[in-house]
């Protein structure tokens, strides 16, 4: 074919998924893999050949990435159950007192606590962040909501097990210790400094508390809160009410919030505030330090037979939801940690399919003289194919409105430009990841809850999270042009 038409069938695809996704409001699943079989048949690779790289790029994207979500998720979702983000949130203030609250907490939510949904940890953290608020000066409000907004999604997308991460990941190859490594390097001083300089700027005038901020809902409202999967549009229930509210009443809440939930007839005593906080974490903690140990020795080339196994991504998280699951069936009793892993497992079908279908995509795009064509046009440099992949994502972004999905889409595309170049591929995915955070606005249910939730106008809203978090997608991709001279 010639170049101008395989450029012509990708962009139509492309353009035709987000107008199916935004303007019809067709599942983005569906819209993803409609796209791939109309770029498979339109590039060449006939009707067999299409469906043949789509169910290869589905299972081969599942068999990467299938469990890591799904032990995620479950963990996120038991941690939830009891009460842990709470508590956390109360011990960091105490430790670090108002003026580091917001970068400890920030630096908490952007790594090891992406087990959690972003839309339940607003829910649950969001009334503890209003009260520290007008301990931070006239700026508190937009303060706190900006560090929510930029911590949570830049998790999301750069760091393991955030879920735009885990899928990025699959669909370039890329070796989960690997992402959660880099993913770190990245995401560390992205927060920090992005927090830092949307802090001075709201401090020195760019929040106005009487035209920024409103009424705050009202916190019984909670748990009719709509939340998306990893920021798309599409939107499926919170979980039940009584995880919703619990960040109302202080830590007790939580003790008292699941006592409702516990039917008359067979009550379930909640031990949970009884366990120390690292209790509650010690799983998770460790799960990620076996994934880190496996990753770094990876890197060095040391051969440890026990380190490769217990430091696989899937077998480190497996033990860390048997150990949540262990310390959730003493603190919470065994009817409350079933109904929380049926929540979870509930909350990873959508994530399956998203997942799935964005490898096929990328499959297919790999499967035709694309990345050939686009290594001729940016193979002069490797900052140009990073650059290239950022303004995709980005692109797909604003049009889209979910993070991963604009994430992902970019990395299947640029793929095979990372493979004809040699370069790293955790650069590809980092500076895709970096791209989808530019611009969140109105067509992010994120956007709208801690619109709400933070007590925001929506003036406000644009301020903390459209521009604080394009801030951090700007400062994101300095930092992995940076990271591409020593890879």
């Amino acid at each position: 074919m010639a170049d101008w038409s395989i450029l012509v069938v990708v962009g139509v695809a492309i353009v035709a998924v987000v107008l199916l996704i935004v303007r019809f409001h067709v599942n983005p699943v569906i819209a993803l893999a409609l796209g791939a079989a109309g770029i498979g048949l339109g590039s060449g690779l006939g009707a067999v050949g299409t469906v043949e790289t789509m169910a290869s790029g589905f299972g081969e994207t599942m068999a990467e990435a299938g469990l890591l979500i799904a032990w995620g998720v479950l963990i996120g979702s038991l941690l939830n159950r009891m009460g842990a983000v709470e508590r956390l949130v109360h011990a960091l203030l105490k430790a670090f007192g108002p003026k580091g609250v917001p970068y400890a907490i920030g630096l908490s939510f952007a790594t090891y606590l992406q087990t959690i949904f972003v839309d339940v940890m607003i829910v649950i953290a969001a009334p503890l962040a209003r009260r520290i608020a007008p301990r931070l000066g006239k700026a508190g409000t937009g303060i706190m909501a900006t560090m929510f907004a930029i911590s949570l999604e830049t998790g999301i997308a750069l760091m393991v097990p955030g879920i735009g991460a885990v899928m990025i990941a699959a669909s370039l190859g890329i070796p989960l210790g690997q992402m959660m490594l880099f993913g770190l390097v990245v995401v560390i001083p992205t927060v920090a400094i992005s927090i830092f300089i949307m802090t001075i700027a709201l401090r020195a005038g760019f929040w106005n508390p009487e035209r920024d901020e409103q009424e705050v809902i009202d916190d019984s409202n909670a748990g009719d809160t709509q939340r998306s999967v990893s920021g798309a549009t599409t939107a499926v229930p919170v979980q039940d009410g009584a995880d919703a509210s619990q960040g109302s009443a202080g830590e007790g809440s939580a003790v008292q919030t699941r006592a409702r939930v516990a039917t008359k007839a067979e009550p379930v005593p909640d031990r949970s505030g009884q366990l120390p906080l690292i209790v509650l974490f010690a799983p998770l903690l460790v799960a990620l330090l076996l994934i880190a140990s496996g990753a770094i020795l990876d890197v060095l080339e040391i051969e440890v037979p026990a380190m490769q196994f217990l430091g696989s991504p899937n077998i480190a998280l497996l033990l860390g939801v048997i150990g949540t699951a262990l310390v959730g069936r003493w603190a919470i009793g065994a009817k409350d940690l079933e109904r929380a892993l049926v929540h979870g497992f509930k909350d990873a079908g959508q994530i399956f399919a998203l997942t799935g279908v964005g490898g096929a995509l990328a499959a297919i795009i790999s499967a035709g003289e694309l990345g050939d064509l686009l290594t001729g046009y940016f193979g002069a440099s490797a900052f140009a194919p990073i650059l290239l992949v950022w303004v995709i994502a980005a692109i797909l972004h604003v049009a889209v409105g979910s993070v991963t999905l604009s994430a992902m889409t970019a990395a299947g595309i640029l793929a095979p430009v990372a493979a004809t170049l040699g370069l790293d591929p955790v650069l590809i995915g980092l500076a895709a990841g970096a791209g989808a955070l530019f611009c969140i606005h109105v067509t992010s249910n994120t956007f709208w809850l801690l619109q709400m939730f933070l007590g925001q106008s929506v003036r406000g809203a644009l301020k903390t999270v459209t521009v604080g978090v394009s801030v951090a997608s700007i400062v994101a991709l300095g930092v992995v042009l940076v990271l591409s001279v020593f890879l």
